[in-house]
């Protein structure tokens, strides 16, 4: 067994015995494998083992390496990086999905320029949940108000949240901040029926 398939055969196992150890079953969790400055041969490889979800935060790279990958049935693009407006339209092109989406400004470019033949663009909010003052993300109690805009917005889809909570050394004070997003995200899911 080469390296890639053994780190991915053991980071599959350790996901499935979290999940377990969670109490939910292993298939409610998903890898995103971060591909970013990875060669595309080396995603096609990860690829051949069954991932399917790839993320990418450099724009033209990632535009480059889907180019590349054409050809691999069933691979699934996501923008993970913090998104510009002169960026947009390459992503709106690409990518099946955005995670960073903090501005409605963004969204309504990406909305704009999703070709028509393209399936809608699945939209995560960027979240900044425990409003740490040099990340990106609009604050919690904006959050509805961008999720209903984004909501309206034809060829897109608004799936959920994606926060990045400052490292916290008490695991009681981890929990907490992970609890506060999925309060946000079930208040969301009642207000829009996402």
């Amino acid at each position: 067994m080469d390296e890639i398939s053994s780190r991915y055969q053991g980071l599959s196992e350790r996901i499935t015995q979290a999940a377990l150890q969670a109490g939910r079953p292993a298939t409610q969790v998903q890898l995103l494998a971060v591909s970013k400055t990875f060669a595309a041969e080396q995603v096609r490889e990860v690829a051949a083992l069954g991932q399917r979800d790839f993320g990418e935060n450099y724009v033209q790279e990632g535009v480059d390496k889907i180019a590349v990958l054409k050809d691999v049935p069933g691979l699934v693009w996501h923008c993970i990086g913090p998104l510009q407006s002169n960026k947009t339209r390459p992503v709106a092109e690409h990518f099946d999905w955005v995670h960073s989406v903090d501005r409605l400004k963004i969204a309504q470019r990406l909305s704009e320029q999703r070709p028509a033949g393209l399936p809608p663009l699945n939209i995560c909010l960027q979240v900044n949940i425990d409003g740490g003052p040099t990340k990106a993300g609009v604050s919690p109690s904006d959050a509805l108000a961008l999720a209903q805009a984004v909501s309206a917005l034809p060829r897109l889809v608004l799936r959920g949240l994606m926060t990045i909570p400052d490292p916290l050394e008490n695991f009681d004070a981890q929990v907490t901040v992970h609890l506060l997003a999925k309060r946000l995200f079930d208040d969301l899911h009642a207000a829009l029926a996402l």
